[in-house]
């Protein structure tokens, strides 16, 4: 049986999972996976067959790479991360050298979605769940507007920039902080809005910021499948349960509001709906069109959502599937070691007695 020969570009290292999952595939198809890092050491290579480094590049120059890269490996899936808005929109490219990209085709949504100030907008208008307090600023004037609004509303209010990646930019105003003990203690995202506020003031403009209310309730990631026309084949609510502890469970409500994005959406293949509760009403936080950095956690559930997606892409029969029960999971670091050979790398797992395996 002829490999299937799959592309990661640059990932979180948690891609060595999604490799993994892939290869260790339910139907037993062999694959051969590619994956391409500006570093050649980084841990989202060392689950891939052949590993190389690849261009600080962006925009179209970024994608001719990535083509390239198919055309000159024989790639049958590309699960691109980096510049995924760019690759989309220059999708057409890869068709033409036979590789199937795991990404939204969709442009207009795929900008909604990667813009949290346009997708709350969307939302809004489809009422499909509820969306927090919110406003999008990009002045000190409407900075401070937006704080004092959502605050005479009786709101804890926090912040974060519409166009980012995990928590990247969020901070949490808080008043009572001492400066002095901040200084001398851990690293937090908490700020006063007066230091917040004197920041934005140094410049005229800044890029859109979200200032909206904190929400206190549990937070969760809910892992979705779907089909590359985005009909829901499963949904994964999880959700930290304490220090490293991972709990997916069923919870009615939230894989409900998988179903209705699912529907009005029709977002294809892994996406991520991340939800937050307050007063017992979950809101929306965002929702990434990709696989979650917690996705491997959420296989644990018995549903391989990367292979499934690829499977999907290559037109297998893919059936809607459920996990049986809730399933409580954590995690330990595994020592592996790296070995480079030129352009490819190599890790082996080590075992608690120090042998390779």
């Amino acid at each position: 049986m002829k490999k299937v020969n799959i592309y990661f570009n640059r990932w979180f290292s948690v891609a060595f999972h999604y490799m993994n999952l892939i290869r260790n595939n339910e139907d037993g198809i062999p694959v051969q996976i590619f994956a391409t890092h500006p570093d050649i050491r980084h841990m989202s290579l060392q689950g891939a067959d052949v590993a190389g480094t690849e261009p600080e590049l962006e925009g179209i120059e970024y994608v001719q790479f990535c083509v390239d890269f198919c055309r000159s490996n024989e790639i049958d899936i590309f699960i691109p991360h980096l510049h995924m808005l760019d690759i989309a929109l220059h999708v057409s490219m890869f068709d033409a050298v036979g590789t199937k990209v795991l990404v939204c085709r969709d442009l207009d949504l795929l900008e909604k979605i990667m813009d949290k100030g346009k997708f709350y907008e969307s939302v809004q208008e489809t009422g499909i769940m509820t969306i927090p307090d919110y406003h999008v600023v990009s002045t000190a004037e409407q900075f401070q507007a937006a704080y004092e609004d959502l605050a005479a509303r009786g709101h804890q209010v926090c912040f974060k920039p519409t166009e980012t990646e995990g928590g990247l930019g969020f901070r949490i105003i808080n008043n009572d902080r001492n400066p002095l003990q901040d200084l001398f203690g851990h690293v937090t995202p908490y700020i006063s809005f007066e230091e917040a506020r004197r920041i934005l003031s140094s410049v005229d403009s800044f890029p859109n910021l979200m200032v909206m209310e904190l929400l206190e309730g549990f937070e969760y990631s809910i892992d979705c499948l779907a089909d590359e026309n985005g009909r829901l084949l499963a949904a994964v609510p999880r959700r930290k349960a304490g220090g490293r502890l991972r709990l997916m469970e069923h919870i009615p409500e939230l894989e409900d509001i998988a179903s209705r994005v699912a529907e009005v959406y029709r977002i294809p293949f892994n996406f991520n709906i991340q939800m937050k509760y307050s007063g017992g009403v979950p809101k929306l936080l965002e929702i990434n069109p990709r696989m979650s950095g917690g996705l491997h956690i959420s296989c644990l559930s018995g549903i391989n959502f990367p292979y499934l997606a690829v499977k999907s892409a290559l037109g297998g029969e893919v059936q809607p599937a459920e996990f049986a029960g809730n399933v409580l999971a954590s995690h330990v670091e595994q020592p592996l070691i790296m070995r480079i050979d030129g352009e490819s790398v190599v890790t082996d797992a080590v075992n608690l007695s120090g042998s390779s395996s």
